[in-house]
């Protein structure tokens, strides 16, 4: 007879989530004054961890933070090298906040097409490296991007040549690289809607075998956020039961908590693919050179979805079998029922872009955040116990789960 053991997943917080936690009159000069912060207010909020987010400093990065939608945080700064000694003192940090870093995140297109803008983004991303190995660290987190002069198809051969390297240094210095699978449609004004190809089970199953190739498929792994299958018109237990029916149950390694809300009168409107055309971002029959305008190319997006912090949304289970909000309940079930996790060292990571939310104020945002990360442990828990109760103090005893319970490729 088995006992009553639950596991819980180690919950977290993305650092992107307060971007101006620390000003920058503060942190440019004192870097790790931002890091040190940022673990405070984690241990305020009730997260365990954070997932540290790192990024090209506004001075040095090719796409301005008004063409953005979600900007990015640069809470671990790079300008100067990572050093033992910067290294010591967030590990002071860490030891005094009781958080932890669950890993270090980078998102950018790291196939970018202009191999000068390629190159400083990849030798970026290996200094990311270097700082995850002098903290501990075993994982680093990001998007694959996209070659915009290439079919999806050349892309592979892109991956291959410019991306199986990184994955070679990450091997050498015992990383692996989870990759997040947000398609990103408005990085570019042009018609691209796809411009991360590890957007999708399908994919990441073609590069997978591209990285055994190589002897770096251990190292590529995919940190699954169920916001960017919600806008694909997908939900969380098919893709994790097309995972296992194809034997790749073992490719996901973490997770991003982030909703996302479908708006119906958004896909009556443009379909799937979003607004097409009168965006704001092309003018007089060109792309416009002003950031600003280069914004609205994410109403591709954004006229039909918009992103949920954990637990604003509405509890709705018509739209869960319509796939158009997250079942929170439903994505710990599945992820425990249908993935090879080890899940008492699996990191559930809460990722903040709800757009009416994402307040630059520390005491608004502190109690929103508060709930949401509450929210997340719970549900967590609640799945958590469910899958002992079920699948292992019940199984021993033979005794049958009542219902029938969602199902796969059935919405």
């Amino acid at each position: 007879m088995t006992p009553f053991c639950p596991k819980f997943m180690k919950v977290g917080v993305l650092t992107a989530a307060l971007q101006e936690l620390t000003p920058r009159e503060v942190r440019d000069p004192d870097p790790d004054r931002a890091i040190e912060d940022w673990l405070e207010f984690a241990r305020e909020l009730g997260a365990s961890y954070i997932q540290l987010s790192a990024a090209l400093h506004p001075t040095e990065a090719d796409v301005p933070p008004d063409a953005m939608l979600d900007p990015v945080a640069n809470t671990l700064d790079l300008r100067q090298p990572f050093d033992k000694e910067r290294a010591h003192r967030v590990e002071a940090a860490l030891r005094a906040t009781g958080v932890g870093v669950s890993d270090i995140g980078y998102f950018d297109n790291l196939l970018h097409h202009d191999p000068a803008v390629r190159r400083k983004k990849h030798d970026f991303m290996r200094r990311l490296f270097d700082a995850a190995v002098l903290l501990n660290v075993d994982a680093v987190c990001g998007f694959v991007g996209r070659n915009q002069q290439h079919s999806l198809e050349e892309n592979l051969v892109d991956f291959e040549s410019d991306f199986v390297p990184l994955l070679k240094d990450a091997k050498s210095r015992g990383l692996t690289y989870r990759v997040e699978q947000c398609p990103m449609p408005g990085w570019t004004t042009a018609d691209n809607w796809l411009n991360n190809i590890a957007y999708t089970p399908g994919t990441w199953i073609a590069l997978h075998r591209i990285c055994e190739k190589h002897g770096v498929g251990d190292q590529f792994r995919i940190h699954y956020d169920p916001s960017h299958a919600i806008l694909l018109g997908q939900d969380t237990r098919s893709v994790f039961q097309y995972l296992k029916d194809t034997g790749y149950n073992f490719l996901i390694g973490g997770f991003h908590v982030k909703g996302q809300v479908i708006d119906a009168k958004g896909i009556a409107g443009w379909g799937y693919h979003g607004q097409t055309v009168d965006r704001g971002d092309w003018i007089d029959g060109q792309p416009s050179p002003k950031p600003a305008d280069q914004l609205n190319a994410w109403k591709k997006q954004t006229v039909l979805a918009e992103h949920e912090l954990p637990g604003t949304a509405r509890h709705d289970p018509l739209a869960y079998l319509q796939n158009r909000s997250v079942d929170w309940l439903d994505h710990q079930l599945a992820a425990r029922e249908l993935l090879q996790l080890d899940v008492a060292n699996t990191h559930l990571v809460v990722e903040h872009e709800y757009p009416k939310a994402r307040l630059q104020d520390r005491a608004r945002l502190t109690p929103i955040l508060q709930g949401s990360i509450a929210f997340v442990r719970h549900v967590d828990e609640a799945a958590a116990c469910m899958y002992a109760l079920q699948h292992e103090v019940l199984a021993s005893q033979r005794i049958p789960i009542q219902g029938v319970g969602r199902e796969a490729y059935r919405s």
